[in-house]
């Protein structure tokens, strides 16, 4: 089933998340993204998108609105996006965003999560390298042959459209994301998205066991806990 496959059952990883962080990082992104562009979500289209992005993830309506209201009231947070590549246990390889206002207690709290599993951060570009960026687009409302024609008449290749459990799957280099999202919902005004992100796809995956899966499970976990990461990507088969 291929790349289909690894989006979908990440997807789903996603919705086990806990929702308190969930919440959280929805919250942060939808404030900056209305504090660079404005509240309106018809004059903001990245507001928009993540506002419908929340709604699918069901983050409730107060948190979505909450976080709006603070650009309205005049309220002045200031986050830093960061990203973190490391090494875990076995052949794991690990990236990591965080989005924080205190860049020193989130590197102080992802490091050790690294090396008390086996592992360590590298410099910037030391891991990347093995992954593809990509944005991805899962949808119920077109079909594959469609997908394609709106894209080949917009002039945007993209690197694979499929079709699993009766959803097309379209996905392109992450720089064509707006392109290709423009291109979709110009073509069909009330397309959805079960799927619309941009990602990292690791070139080749590892299989762990034993006490190096253990390591990585418990990795994963500790950097779940930190508030500040929005996204792991990771090489590993589970």
């Amino acid at each position: 089933m291929g790349r289909a496959y690894e989006v979908r059952k990440a997807a789903i990883q996603k919705n086990g998340a806990v929702k308190a962080k969930l919440y959280s990082n929805f919250a942060k992104e939808i404030y900056i993204a209305a504090k660079n562009g404005g509240t309106s979500l018809e004059a903001n289209e990245k507001l928009k998108q993540l506002v419908d992005k929340a709604k699918r993830s069901e983050v409730p309506s107060d948190i979505i609105n909450r976080a709006i209201d603070k650009v309205n009231s005049g309220v002045d947070e200031s986050y830093t996006f960061c990203r973190y590549e490391g090494f875990g246990p076995g052949a794991s390889t690990l990236i990591v965003d965080c989005l924080t206002d205190n860049v020193n207690r989130t590197v102080g709290l992802v490091r050790p999560a690294f090396t008390k599993c086996d592992g360590k951060i590298g410099v910037s570009n030391s891991v990347a390298h093995f992954y593809e960026n990509i944005c991805v687009f899962i949808t119920k409302d077109l079909t594959e042959e469609e997908a394609f024609d709106i894209l080949l008449n917009e002039g945007i290749d993209v690197k694979d459209i499929e079709t699993l459990d009766n959803e097309v799957v379209i996905t392109g280099d992450a720089k064509d994301y707006g392109n290709i999202r423009n291109a979709l919902t110009s073509a069909k005004a009330n397309i959805t998205f079960d799927v619309d992100e941009v990602t990292f796809d690791a070139l080749n995956k590892v299989t762990l066991d034993g006490e190096d899966l253990e390591k990585f499970n418990k990795l994963l976990s500790m950097l779940d806990e930190i508030e500040d990461v929005q996204n792991v990507y990771h090489n590993v088969e589970l």
